[in-house]
């Protein structure tokens, strides 16, 4: 099993914020020596200094056991920059205004990235009266179907959840202009304007 904290991630995060592991160690309440065993791999940090060893890094505790630093380039928290995230276990469904750091069934799940529309999966779009009817001619098999289409737009996210029971086909009160996103079990995320 991987360290949940490792030496290395621990001295790129205090030299990003340039500081000595002294200063880091003042910071924390603990002796420069330990930093040092921390970053050289010969000791773990104790759990109760998570919390403030993150603090003085500047990052959360979370980002910390993944090891990165997020930064949420999504500043005005526009929806049509909308993340999504999927676990491969279970199937669930996660989607965000920003960058994230997310877990779940013990994975950590990269944001997707949206493809244009393959011939496989083509998003067919009808406006019928003031909904969208969207529809897919996709097989919807328990091993290859659309686990879900949305429909997102400036200032709304719209997800339908599919099952392989169903048709691949769903109705959307229109809101304006956007982008419809269709996420296919096998071969991941769609999307296109509408």
């Amino acid at each position: 099993m991987e360290a949940f904290v490792t030496g290395v991630t621990i001295k790129r995060l205090r030299e990003q914020k340039h500081l000595t592991q002294g200063a880091l160690a003042e910071q924390i309440g603990v002796s420069d020596k330990t930093i040092s065993k921390w970053e050289t791999g010969k000791g773990l940090p104790d759990l109760s200094l998570l919390e403030p060893l993150a603090s003085s890094l500047g990052i959360s505790v979370a980002e910390l056991f993944a090891g990165e630093c997020i930064v949420n380039e999504n500043k005005h928290s526009n929806v049509r920059n909308l993340k999504f995230y999927v676990c491969p276990i279970c199937g669930n469904v996660i989607t965000a205004m920003g960058e994230l750091v997310v877990h779940c069934c013990g994975v950590k799940l990269p944001a997707l990235e949206a493809e244009a529309p393959k011939a496989e999966h083509t998003i067919r779009v009808e406006r019928i009266e003031n909904e969208y009817y969207v529809r897919m001619e996709h097989e919807m098999t328990k091993d290859h179907y659309i686990t879900f289409l949305c429909y997102v737009t400036s200032d709304e996210c719209q997800l339908r959840k599919l099952y392989p029971e169903q048709a691949a086909e769903v109705r959307f009160p229109i809101h304006g202009h956007g982008f419809l996103y269709a996420y296919c079990k096998r071969d991941g995320l769609f999307a296109c304007k509408i």
